[in-house]
């Protein structure tokens, strides 16, 4: 390929991946929702938050794994679940679940 084909194929790209999110700002801007609508939206990130760490703390090899020594992750994840849930703090889950890991590391 050619620096051209190279630079056009990165602008093609590009503008495929901006105008799905331009698109609805620009049509919506100016329009309030239905309700019902916005309810229905509202759990979009916790289905695609629960969509991508299921498989990761289930499956993390490809195959279901439950033992504590070869999945770790889905252990830990449950005192993890528990700090977001009580603290409501990104940053507080966040060292938690280093700390656990760490920690875990360190002891085994």
């Amino acid at each position: 390929m050619t620096a051209a084909q190279y630079a056009l194929a990165v602008f093609l790209m590009s503008l495929v991946t901006f105008l799905p999110r331009l698109l609805p700002v620009l049509l919506l801007a100016r329009r309030s929702l239905p309700a019902p609508l916005v309810r229905w939206l509202s759990y979009i990130p916790a289905a695609v938050l629960a969509a991508l760490l299921g498989p990761a703390l289930l499956a993390p090899a490809g195959k279901m794994e439950l033992s504590f020594t070869a999945n770790p992750g889905l252990w830990i994840s449950l005192p993890v679940f528990l700090v977001a849930y009580l603290s409501r703090s990104l940053f507080i889950t966040v060292l938690t679940g280093m700390g656990l890991m760490a920690l875990w590391r360190f002891l085994l």
